[in-house]
């Protein structure tokens, strides 16, 4: 079983789109199967259209339903996750995050913008059944900046991001315990 990334992100080479690609790589040194879905990469008039049985769409939702676990990544805007993410969301069935460990992540210009993941990513992954939330992960432009295409992390952010890797990981190994 995997754990799947998904970025919300728009952008190809956004904070949060290096964020989440330095936490699968994380998990990737923990010996975790990683897999991942750029949302922006997807076909937008099926998204939009809702047409799940477009290959590229169908796959991406068949790797949600075998992941035990998402780590979800999202730029905040106007007080919300993207609506790029929103979109492909709506395509999961209801339930469909039934029984998954996810770990919310997002970016931000400032703290302003962090109880974005209490109070509009989290209600949503609540209807569609996750149950196993993982504390969130909110990186603002203070805490993280691209460089040279490079990811710079402050060593407090940096903690915060190794706390949530081993969280995930711990509650992979626990729910494992269980099966």
């Amino acid at each position: 079983m995997t754990i799947l990334t998904v970025s919300g992100s728009p952008a190809e080479t956004s904070r949060s789109q290096h964020v989440l690609s330095h936490v699968g790589n994380m998990l990737r040194l923990r010996q975790q199967p990683v897999e991942r879905i750029a949302v922006r990469a997807l076909p937008a008039d099926a998204l939009l259209a809702g047409k799940v049985d477009e290959p590229s769409i169908s796959r991406a939702l068949h790797q949600v339903d075998c992941a035990r676990a998402l780590v979800i990544g999202t730029p905040i805007y106007k007080a919300s996750y993207s609506g790029v993410l929103k979109v492909f969301l709506d395509l999961l069935p209801q339930g469909g995050l039934d029984g998954k460990i996810i770990l919310p992540i997002a970016t931000g210009g400032s703290l302003v913008h962090a109880l974005a993941l209490d109070y509009a990513l989290k209600p949503v992954l609540c209807s569609l059944g996750a149950r196993h939330l993982l504390a969130s992960i909110f990186v603002d432009e203070a805490q993280a900046r691209l460089v040279d295409g490079h990811l710079e992390l402050t060593e407090t952010i940096q903690a915060r991001i190794e706390a949530g890797v081993g969280d995930l990981v711990q509650a992979l190994s626990t729910t494992a315990g269980r099966a």
